[in-house]
């Protein structure tokens, strides 16, 4: 009994690591920790809701209130890390210095499209995935960690600036994780979805002809 109970966990635990994953990488997201660093237009940005938020608030897609509100967990997460205080509403266009980001060049942005464009299905892959798991956080993921090694190791743009330089940090990789198991593959739908081939049989008058 013992074997079958393990093996039935552990079934069980395979059928839930798509749940478990998005999760985690739903918390990595809003959250906001750190997963790499590159310019944008408020600056720098460390995660996608940062990438995203600043391209939201220079195109004016989406009211104020929003983006506030897609930044507000990570802010109070970070505060209460940092030095327990809980950030203001109305300053965290301030604390992420979007308050210029509309007066700041698109150049920036149209530089690093795969980040930006990863940024936004990363976004919405972590809401979504809540959910229901999907392929949305592993195409996103993949997109920016395109847009991260064509300039840090292509060096497409050309960056002269030390301190504007592109840097992936470790948890990356954990985030890389978590989208690719988060994509449910059912093996037993596409055994079931495959047709099945008709074995081919010699015809009766072929069979009677070579025996005369």
């Amino acid at each position: 009994m013992a074997p079958a109970a393990a093996t039935a966990a552990s079934r069980g635990w395979v059928r839930n690591l798509p749940s478990i994953a998005s999760r985690i990488y739903f918390f990595l997201v809003i959250l906001q920790v750190p997963l790499f660093r590159i310019p944008c237009r408020s600056g720098m940005c460390s995660t996608p809701i940062h990438v995203t938020s600043s391209q939201l608030i220079a195109s004016e897609i989406f009211p104020a209130p929003v983006v506030k509100a897609l930044l507000y967990p990570g802010a109070i997460a970070n505060g209460l890390v940092r030095n327990m205080t809980v950030p203001s509403w109305n300053s965290l266009l301030d604390i992420y210095n979007l308050t210029n980001a509309k007066e700041a060049p698109a150049v920036t942005d149209l530089q690093r499209l795969e980040v930006l464009a990863g940024s936004y299905f990363s976004v919405a892959g972590a809401l979504v995935g809540i959910l229901k798991p999907g392929r949305m956080s592993m195409f996103g993921t993949l997109l920016v960690i395109w847009g991260l090694v064509k300039e840090g190791i292509l060096g497409k743009p050309i960056n002269t600036d030390p301190s504007k330089a592109v840097y992936v940090y470790p948890t990356m990789v954990l985030a890389v994780i978590c989208a690719f198991s988060s994509v449910k593959y059912d093996a037993k739908k596409v055994v079931r979805s495959a047709p099945a081939r008709p074995i081919a049989k010699p015809l009766q008058s072929s069979s009677k002809s070579k025996l005369k």
